[in-house]
């Protein structure tokens, strides 16, 4: 009888020692910096999308540039950042495993006219610093970027890679169109 019973209890641990580690991790917190919130439409486009996201509290602080994402996990959380990228909004979270990913489809080397899709652009605030980074990167001599407008072209002699790069340490996530 007592041999049963410690067979018994040696197989209960046993089952809890395998069980334990499929557990749900615990929650993950992914602070996002250097995302362009210029204004309250920036704020707010911020929180539907990630209020879309199944597991996911955000909290915008547009003072300070950042978003931060408590998340259930770390898959919740990836899909957190994706959602915002896909939303036109980039930024810095410091860890390589919990980034935004460069999904640009940008290529080394000069080109003449990008074509650009994808960014946040709710308000002229936005549209001005898409405008005034742009103005920053080397060799770029205009651009057709307007309020509202999430596609917009870029022209000059430039190299692709450092526009992309520029807009997205502004904030913005962008896509180049084919």
């Amino acid at each position: 009888m007592r041999l049963t019973r410690l067979a018994a209890v040696a197989g209960f641990v046993a089952v809890l020692a395998l069980v334990g580690p499929a557990r749900a991790e615990k929650e993950v917190k992914v602070v996002l910096k250097g995302v362009h919130l210029c204004c309250g439409g920036c704020v707010k486009t911020v929180g539907e999308v990630l209020g879309k996201v199944d597991g996911v509290k955000p909290k915008c602080d547009q003072e300070a540039k950042t978003v931060t994402i408590t998340a259930k996990d770390t898959e919740t959380a990836k899909k957190a950042l994706k959602a915002l990228a896909d939303a036109g909004f980039h930024g810095d979270t410091g860890d390589k495993d919990l980034a935004i990913k460069d999904d640009s489809g940008a290529e080394k080397g000069k080109v003449k006219t990008l074509t650009l899709t994808g960014t946040h652009n709710c308000c002229g605030m936005c549209c001005k610093g898409i405008k005034t980074t742009l103005k920053k990167v080397d060799g770029v001599t205009g651009d057709t970027a307007k309020p509202k407008e999430t596609t917009f072209d870029v022209t000059g002699d430039f190299d692709a890679v450092e526009v992309v790069k520029a807009l997205n340490d502004a904030g913005y996530h962008v896509k180049v169109k084919k």
